[in-house]
């Protein structure tokens, strides 16, 4: 403390008064230094506290520092939404750190009060306003990871809905095969045209018998060549040896002459 013509002056860390004798009267109002500790931009979801807002940003990018940080975040989550054109230092800040939402919580700093943020003089009201709609959703103007998520999987649901239901209006592509088989008797006494005839009763989901003809071997036998055309997923060629070599009367053995895709 010290004093000088009668006048009083003493101080704290946070506390700084001037007295000043009764016989003088009172030149100057005894004011707190804590007074002026008070930040914040009064209520942040009013024009107001935009207009506030804006004039603190007109020479800074950021609530605090030189890089966005958790003060911006706190900021930021507090305005209801865009600043209007005319706060042009506010709605430059706004759209900033709105670029930042996705990762908004590896951003440097502790997130604080907004009673820590803004010009001195000025005390914060939006909290207090919060408060008395605390029994309503908090609007998170970041939007959160999880919501993401579910719009994500819902996107991709419809996606692929569309496409299964375009797949499935495409006429299904049916694989075939041309086959040529040689289909040999027992001896040159063996009725061809009974063994033909065998051959071709033998019906099948999925099996078109073709054009035949008579080949000789030697020693007077022939053996019957005869075309048919299946379609892959049903008729193979060792149902057909099957059913085609139980004519044992008349059939010896079958043998694949020629296997073409169609």
């Amino acid at each position: 403390a010290c004093s000088r013509h009668g006048y009083k002056l003493s101080y704290s860390a946070y506390n700084l008064s001037l007295s000043l004798p009764a016989s003088r009267g009172v030149l100057f109002s005894t004011r707190s230094v804590s007074s002026y500790n008070k930040m914040g931009f009064g209520d942040l979801k009013t024009p107001a506290g935009l207009k506030v807002l804006n004039d603190f940003l007109a020479d800074k990018s950021y609530i605090e520092g030189y890089v966005p940080s958790q003060a911006d975040v706190a900021v930021f989550d507090a305005v209801s939404g865009a600043p209007s054109a005319d706060l042009c230092h506010a709605l430059r800040w706004y759209n900033h750190i709105k670029s930042y939402q996705k990762v908004k919580s590896s951003l440097p700093g502790l997130k604080k009060a907004l009673g820590h943020y803004g010009p001195a003089g000025v005390e914060d009201a939006t909290e207090s306003k919060d408060d008395e709609d605390e029994d309503d959703d908090d609007i998170d103007l970041f939007g959160s990871d999880e919501e993401e998520n579910e719009e994500a999987k819902r996107l991709k649901d419809e996606r692929l809905a569309a496409y299964n239901a375009k797949k499935a209006k495409k006429p299904t592509l049916i694989a075939k095969s041309s086959i040529l088989l040689d289909v040999k008797p027992w001896d040159d006494e063996t009725d061809m045209g009974k063994l033909e005839e065998s051959v071709r009763s033998i019906q099948m989901d999925g099996l078109l018998w073709g054009s035949s003809k008579l080949v000789p071997v030697g020693y007077g036998i022939k053996k019957l060549q005869i075309q048919c055309v299946v379609e892959d997923d049903k008729v193979g060629t060792d149902q057909l040896e099957d059913q085609i070599t139980a004519f044992e009367d008349f059939v010896q053995s079958m043998d694949v002459a020629a296997f073409n895709k169609i």
